[in-house]
């Protein structure tokens, strides 16, 4: 087996992707955001996304991993291709520092939406964005730094609303999906919203219904042109 290799630790803190294939660990060193890009299928170079080409059994460790055991387990001892099937495969761990960088944007986002789309119904202006930062911490509100913000509103402004008076302007949203996209397009549908109506034709396509905060709407037709290609229709229609 090949000699440990180093990492300096003081300049990098190991975020990890790791797979497990006959009882074996296999890892590689990553820079997270541009491993969550790869895994989400974007044109990056594995060689970007490592820090470096090399496959280990114990990466905090640099013990290697043994090339029999690659070539029985992956078909193959080229490590920039088992490389690439850990990333694409297996799961992607980050460090407490990055989940925390993580979540503090995902946070600055949510605020962003919930100044943006909502108000306060004893006013009718709209919450400062400090105002909604001090309700969040004092019903210490839980985000999920993997998920979009816009498909936490709903269940945050709940949380919120105790102390924090919310109302949002909203849109009745018709759908048409073409069968080949609608069962990936339905968790979309009710992540950003109250799904109204959904009806499955016979040729397998959907026609839906969906209400949601109306500051919603970019973010929910470039979610389904995402998965459909631009092949949906839709349009806002009078409750």
């Amino acid at each position: 087996m090949a000699a440990p290799i180093m990492f300096d630790r003081e300049k990098i803190h190991l975020n990890l992707a790791r797979i497990r294939k006959g009882g074996e660990d296999f890892e590689v060193a990553i820079e997270p955001d541009l491993a969550i890009k790869f895994k989400e299928g974007k044109a990056i170079s594995i060689r970007e996304v490592l820090h470096s080409e090399n496959v280990f059994k114990d990466a905090k460790k640099g013990l290697r991993a043994s090339t029999a055991l690659m070539k029985e387990l992956f078909g193959t001892d080229d490590e920039l291709k088992v490389a690439e099937i850990i990333l694409k495969e297996g799961e992607i761990q980050l460090t407490s520092e990055y989940r925390e960088k993580l979540r503090e944007e995902k946070e600055k986002s949510i605020i962003a939406i919930l100044a943006k789309n909502s108000i306060d119904p004893r006013t009718g202006l709209p919450h400062p964005p400090d105002r909604i930062k001090r309700a969040m911490d004092e019903v210490k509100v839980k985000i999920n730094y993997t998920k979009n913000a816009e498909d936490q509103i709903e269940e945050i402004a709940e949380q919120l609303r105790p102390v924090l008076p919310l109302k949002f302007e909203r849109v009745m949203i018709e759908l048409n999906i073409p069968a080949q996209y609608a069962a990936k397009c339905y968790s979309v549908l009710k992540n950003f919203g109250e799904l109204m109506m959904d009806e499955w034709q016979s040729d397998g396509s959907l026609k839906a219904r969906v209400r949601m905060p109306a500051g919603l709407q970019q973010g929910f037709y470039d979610a389904l042109n995402k998965i459909t290609h631009g092949d949906n229709q839709s349009k806002i229609i009078k409750e």
